[in-house]
């Protein structure tokens, strides 16, 4: 995951003119990618979800020390890639996927914002 999220912050750059830095205001840059991906139907929707979904959950395991792991999607049948943080399970490539698909009711920063104020702090790492 933290190659195809490595892989984004180059896509961002080359493709879109944008910077990505796993920081929290980069999460507006990644939902600003999202509104123009979504306006592309020749483009390839798993591989878009695979690209940012990672970039967005790596956001979130730095911030919180985290960790990826493959679980089930609650509802779901079929395991999928999910960011473990103190034993919640966030699913951001479900997110990216919904934003994707659903258009702005989906934002990123919305769904970053509920997720910071129900964890808390960020991590301390030395």
């Amino acid at each position: 995951m933290e190659g195809y999220a490595q892989a984004a912050v180059d896509v961002a750059r080359t493709e879109f003119e944008l910077g990505l830095d796993f920081t929290s205001d980069s999460v507006d840059v990644l939902d600003d990618i999202l509104v123009v991906v979504s306006e592309s139907p020749e483009r390839d929707l798993d591989f878009e979800v695979r690209l940012w979904g990672s970039y967005l959950g790596e956001v979130l395991r730095r911030r919180y020390a985290g960790g990826w792991e493959m679980t089930q999607y609650p509802g779901g049948t079929v395991a999928v890639p999910a960011v473990d943080v103190r034993g919640s399970r966030l699913f951001p490539l479900m997110k990216v996927y919904k934003r994707l698909t659903a258009g702005e009711e989906e934002d990123l920063r919305s769904f970053y914002t509920m997720v910071t104020e129900r964890l808390g702090r960020p991590a301390q790492v030395n």
